[in-house]
């Protein structure tokens, strides 16, 4: 796969969100079992950004190949200058191409130049490659706490990014 081949657009259409929402359920239930109060909460999460979205502070950056939808991720505004990263999946065989470094690529030039002071993001303890990314790009971790939160015991895992510039 070339990721040249890949689109990336930030304009969301109708079935975008639906669809996240569904691969998010279904990929983390393959991949980590989770159960699916996962896809519940991923979908109340893109719920609450579409009611309070920003065209000036928020953005999507949805990956398609084929036009079908193979990667998401989004920057949602927050209080006191701060951005969250939410929703970051790339489908399997759409790993290891470097899109994962693209998206995070446009996160930190958005949060940029929207002058952002600060990001966060809550992930979990076995998603090592993404925190791995997220480490990357200058998120540390900051806090981590036990959970039964998707039906299974896991430990949600916040990271911070204090100094955007």
């Amino acid at each position: 796969m070339n990721i040249n081949e890949i689109k990336i657009r930030t304009e969301i259409r109708p079935g975008d969100l639906g669809y996240v929402i569904y691969r998010h359920g279904k990929l983390y239930g393959d991949e980590y079992n989770y159960g699916i109060s996962f896809e519940t909460y991923v979908g109340l999460g893109l719920h609450e950004f579409y009611e309070n979205y920003d065209t000036d502070k928020d953005r999507v950056w949805i990956c398609e190949h084929d036009d079908k939808i193979i990667g998401f991720v989004l920057l949602m505004h927050r209080e006191n200058n701060t951005a969250q990263l939410r929703y970051f999946y790339l489908e399997p065989e759409y790993r290891g191409i470097g899109l994962g470094k693209k998206l995070m690529e446009l996160f930190m030039n958005f949060l940029k130049e929207k002058k952002y002071h600060s990001a966060y993001l809550w992930t979990t303890h076995e998603l090592n490659t993404a925190a791995s990314l997220y480490t990357k790009y200058g998120f540390e971790m900051t806090e981590s706490k036990q959970s039964t939160a998707f039906e299974k015991p896991l430990n949600e895992v916040r990271y911070d990014l204090k100094n955007v510039n």
